[in-house]
């Protein structure tokens, strides 16, 4: 069976108000997420990895949008946990503020589909009206919802 990256959506890893202000903050925050629903269990060693790896290339889109990730054994499958801030969070690469952070744990041996995944989200959020959407989901099962339903173009 293909993978499918909706497989990896899971509302207790969504944050609608992120509290960060910085990508360290925001990441700490995701990882958090990602530890306290059984995803991952070294907490300081993932977070840790996934800044080294946004240090030697910011994933700011320069969009609104971020995709920190690390390639690791820390994880066993993807992993993913999703933050949204009203008010924006910096990352480096870009002076415009980050809204929505995608925060993707990779085992090694996975990087194909890492790279459907990541594939697949950049291209649920190129509509205007999937953004939007995003940006007004209530709960973070609608949030799911909206990007499990969103065309993948």
């Amino acid at each position: 069976m293909a993978f499918s990256c909706s497989e990896i959506y899971d509302p207790r890893t969504v944050a609608l108000d992120l509290r960060a202000a910085t990508m360290n903050d925001a990441i700490l925050e995701l990882a958090g997420l990602l530890r306290d629903a059984g995803r991952i269990s070294e907490y300081y060693k993932f977070a840790d990895a996934v800044m080294e790896r946004e240090g030697r290339s910011s994933t700011n889109t320069g969009e609104g949008i971020a995709f920190p990730h690390a390639r690791t054994d820390l994880v066993s499958d993807i992993v993913l946990a999703v933050g949204r801030s009203k008010t924006g969070v910096h990352f480096p690469g870009s002076e415009a503020l980050v809204h929505l952070v995608f925060l993707i744990g990779v085992p090694q041996k996975m990087i194909t589909n890492y790279l459907v995944c990541v594939g697949s989200i950049a291209r649920m959020l190129k509509p205007d009206e999937s953004r939007t959407a995003l940006m007004n989901a209530t709960t973070p099962e609608e949030f799911v919802a909206v990007m499990r339903d969103a065309p993948s173009l």
